[in-house]
């Protein structure tokens, strides 16, 4: 019966460090009203002038977040909240040759050694609340789409493996190096990206 246990525990373990590895997200759009407060309190002096404002309630298999999504100066910004209205990070959809070219090449390397073929669907330029003094300048060093060593670079990419054809979530930092990788499921998105 001990067998047993150790077995089924182990097998518990094995499955369960599978699913961290992988991104199970679901994001639905809601009303302005359903966005928690204090969250929204922090964000209001920073959306002066922004276009297609929307908010977002994202659960994924471990915590829920909060986003607001909204066009500024013809750039798509993503502001998250996680659920105790702690501003987590802003991402800015951008392309390729807006990354430095140094670092974009390391990232590239990284993405032919590890995938035979591989297509960059979305890449984002993440500030992380956490690598700036306060919520404040993490806005405004957003806002003006600054490029320091504290920010993130975040590809989803659709790629041929030997298991057969995935999407994955990879995390780069200003320089190029891997911070993070893991398999993402196709959303059910009933939004626009951005």
């Amino acid at each position: 019966m001990m067998k047993y246990s150790v077995i089924t525990f182990l097998a518990l373990v094995f499955c369960c460090s599978l699913n961290a590895q992988a991104k199970y997200e679901r994001e639905f759009r809601i009303k302005k009203s359903q966005f928690p407060q204090a969250s929204l309190q922090l964000a209001e002096p920073f959306l002066d002038g922004v276009r297609k404002l929307r908010f977002y309630k994202e659960i994924d298999s471990s915590r829920q977040r909060f986003q607001i999504k909204f066009k500024r100066d013809k750039l798509k910004y993503s502001v998250e909240f996680n659920d105790e209205a702690v501003l987590e990070d802003i991402e800015l959809g951008i392309t390729e040759v807006d990354i430095p070219e140094a670092s974009f090449q390391a990232m590239e390397a990284y993405l032919k050694d590890h995938f035979s073929k591989y297509k960059i669907r979305k890449i984002q330029q993440q500030y992380p609340r956490t690598a700036f003094s306060s919520t404040e300048e993490t806005f405004r060093i957003a806002f003006q789409n600054l490029i320091l060593p504290e920010i993130r670079y975040e590809f989803i990419v659709h790629a041929k493996t030997p298991d057969g054809s995935m999407d994955f979530e990879i995390l780069f930092d200003a320089e190029g190096k891997i911070l993070k990788q893991r398999k993402s499921l196709p959303p059910n998105y009933d939004h626009v990206l951005y």
